[in-house]
């Protein structure tokens, strides 16, 4: 079975590659390479994988998933200027670097608090109604670790 949650934040971003100059980050992030940055409402979708409890008939206990993704994650991008964290110094904080790192982080920390229960089968951030990035599945998922293992 699979039961995906849902996060609202709010964050801002420039996008803005160092490896770039002035012209060509202008070219490649259009009004997203504003000096002064720009904000979204973004929004978290958590997915999980498993079995329910045979005796509550829950996947997870709600409450005990909403602690575990603010504290690990909502709390330091809530209201902030990506650009400003330090995994983001040498990164684009383009909205797939941040599903990627959301991933790493949240699949880092699992199973201390999940242990056996249900695995993280990914997460989802939307941007905007019309752009949304999901991490990868399979083995891909390790990809996902290692980014924000390698970048924290």
């Amino acid at each position: 079975m699979r039961m995906t949650r849902q996060y609202k934040f709010a964050a801002s971003h420039r996008l803005h590659s160092p490896q770039l100059g002035e012209e060509e980050n202008q070219r490649v992030y259009g009004k997203c390479n504003n000096p002064f940055g720009h904000g979204h409402d973004y929004v978290l979708q958590v997915v999980l994988e498993g079995t329910p409890d045979p005796a509550t008939g829950l996947l997870v206990r709600l409450e005990a998933l909403d602690d575990f993704v603010d504290r690990i994650l909502l709390r330091e991008v809530r209201n902030r200027n990506l650009n400003a964290m330090p995994v983001f110094e040498t990164l684009v904080p383009t909205t797939e670097n941040l599903a990627l790192v959301a991933d790493g982080r949240l699949r880092k920390a699992w199973p201390a608090v999940f242990g056996d229960g249900p695995s993280l089968a990914g997460v989802r951030v939307l941007e905007t109604a019309r752009n949304s990035f999901e991490t990868p599945g399979g083995r891909d998922r390790q990809h996902a670790l290692h980014y924000e293992t390698q970048r924290s």
